[in-house]
């Protein structure tokens, strides 16, 4: 009998022995679909542990009940799963489908879900993390309504890594994604190759935009000053561009606090994102508004948007243009469903060079939130577009309590293959965890944003304020790191070229490998010296240096 087994098949119930001898150094699969396809794509991992059953492309199970279920033995633990199928729904609508895992300690653990649709397949992607072995567990699919399940599915797999082999594949997309090799040919005046001479480089700055939230309180406080532009080239204002900051009683609009915290922003040579033109949580709209109906409502969110966007057209890289709309729809109960549509192309209107996004919680951070499925954020994308919007961003909150890698990476995945940039752009872990254990798990986090290629740019939500920070800090009010601090201060040395000190071969060439930025180089030879400056970019190519000695 081979290590990994189909022991037995009774209705709906699977179960597998698995075995890692075959899948000693996996090769993470990043492949996800977004459309729902006439026919399933073969299983990631030739199916995993699961091959042995899914040896058929298209094989399908029928299901007979409403629960969906595979058991699974002798499960690994500190191992980490990388879970996929392919689902389709018989019913006349579509529905949302929820994967869990129920270990034989009887946790429960939300592994993926999806918005199955009839007359096609639709793709489920997520994972899970055994921290200890569990000798029984029962894969199932269900609805989320609770209804008769009425499924196929296809393609199943489920690939074990250990905590080696998923930090190894890390750090090989980063090589790729976030480095490039560089060649420095020194010669003189003639041309003539100039071996022996010595070289140092120094990266001056970084192409990826990893920044933090800010407040007010940066303002006169030069210590804070300092402190954030010696680690951060990105910010976003906390709160201080809201609607009901910068205008509490109507029509008295103030933008002193943005502009003074702007200047900040220019004079260090930081880029900012704008959040946000409107929110739909109605807890967030300002008192004033929610008393406004009809043509008044209309009246105050178009003088809203036209103020913001033509006082600070091209200042901001980004707009979160109507704030966590998979979840509330204060504008649209009262305005219309095209409503969001219309703030979007308004926006894209008046400020044309920046790139709107959609901004919501808990797409990447759970799957339990059946709001805010992978699914429903494609889908509302999907929307806009076909409204004319075109100038979009995925904006993933990232507010987590316990992060699970193996699902942060899936549902990256899966909106990468919109091919549009992605953002984590307010990313903490909750207060309810000791301070080592929220610094444990934003390490967990920010490797996964940076490792992925899908993602553009990160940013921290923990800007510092007289009474704190939302959820968590870095540094106490004397800028004393924190751990979650020195997570973030050895990663972003990790993730910047230390200085680089060489000597041309007999060819008069150098070579490094080095993260993606601005460097400057210095050449001597004898009495000779020359400076020059490059950038590596995202690319396959070497970059090739030429300078005269």
């Amino acid at each position: 009998m081979n290590c990994q087994s189909l022991l037995f098949l009774s209705g709906l119930f699977l179960s597998i022995i698995p075995c890692f001898a075959a899948y000693e150094e996996p090769v993470y699969d990043h492949s996800a679909y977004s459309e729902c396809k006439s026919v399933p794509e073969d299983a990631l991992y030739n199916g995993g542990i699961m091959k042995d059953y899914w040896t058929i492309k298209n094989e399908v199970i029928q299901p007979e009940n409403n629960s969906y279920n595979f058991v699974l033995n002798d499960l690994s633990g500190d191992t980490i799963y990388s879970f996929s199928s392919w689902v389709q729904i018989f019913d006349a609508d579509s529905a949302v489908i929820k994967a869990s895992l129920k270990t034989a300690n009887g946790t429960v653990k939300c592994i993926g879900n999806l918005i199955a649709r009839p007359g096609c397949w639709s793709f489920l992607k997520g994972g899970f993390v055994l921290d200890f072995p569990s000798s029984y567990a029962l894969l199932y699919f269900k609805r989320s309504d609770g209804a008769m399940l009425n499924i196929s599915i296809s393609s199943v797999s489920l690939q074990p890594f250990t905590y080696q082999q998923w930090r190894k594949n890390q750090q090989d997309t980063i090589n790729k994604e976030r480095k490039c090799t560089a060649t420095i040919h020194i010669s003189d005046v003639q041309g003539e190759r100039v071996p022996g001479a010595s070289i140092i480089v120094e990266q001056v700055s970084t192409h990826f935009p990893l920044g933090s939230a800010i407040t007010k309180s940066i303002l006169g406080n030069p210590t804070y000053q300092k402190w954030f532009k010696e680690r951060f080239n990105a910010a976003v204002f906390e709160d201080e561009l809201k609607w009901y900051s910068t205008e509490r009683q109507q029509g008295e609009v103030n933008y002193t606090i943005p502009d003074q915290m702007l200047e900040f922003v220019r004079a260090n040579q930081i880029i900012a994102r704008g959040h946000n033109i409107f929110w739909e949580d109605p807890r967030y709209v300002p008192s004033w508004v929610r008393n406004l109906t009809g043509p008044q409502l209309k009246s105050a969110v178009n003088s809203r948007i036209q103020s913001l966007m033509n006082k600070y057209k091209n200042e901001f890289i980004h707009w979160d243009v109507d704030n966590e709309m998979l979840h509330y729809d204060f504008y649209e109960q009262r305005l219309g469903t095209n409503t969001s549509l219309e703030f979007f192309q308004t926006a894209q209107q008046l400020d044309p060079l920046a790139k709107l996004f959609m901004n919501d919680y808990n797409v990447v951070e759970t799957c339990n939130d059946m709001n805010s499925t992978v699914d429903a954020y494609i889908f509302k994308l999907r929307d806009l577009k076909q409204g004319g919007v075109f100038m979009d961003g995925i904006g993933l909150e990232g507010h987590f309590t316990v992060p699970n890698p193996p699902l942060i990476r899936a549902v990256l995945d899966k909106l990468a293959a919109l091919k549009l940039p992605i953002w984590l752009t307010e990313i903490d872990i909750s207060k309810n965890l000791d301070k080592e254990t929220q610094a444990r798990y934003l390490e967990m986090v920010l490797r996964e944003g940076f490792s992925h290629p899908g993602v553009n740019g990160i940013m921290l939500w923990t800007a510092l304020r007289p009474n704190g920070c939302y959820q968590m800090c870095l540094t106490d009010n004397h800028f004393n790191n924190l751990p979650a601090g020195v997570i973030v201060d050895n990663l972003l040395k990790e993730w910047k070229t230390e200085v680089v000190h060489g000597e041309t071969d007999e060819h008069g060439s150098f070579s490094f490998s080095g993260f993606l930025g601005e460097y400057n180089v210095t050449v001597k030879l004898g009495d000779r010296t020359a400076n020059s400056t490059f950038s590596l970019y995202r690319g396959d190519e070497t970059r090739h240096l030429y300078v005269q000695l």
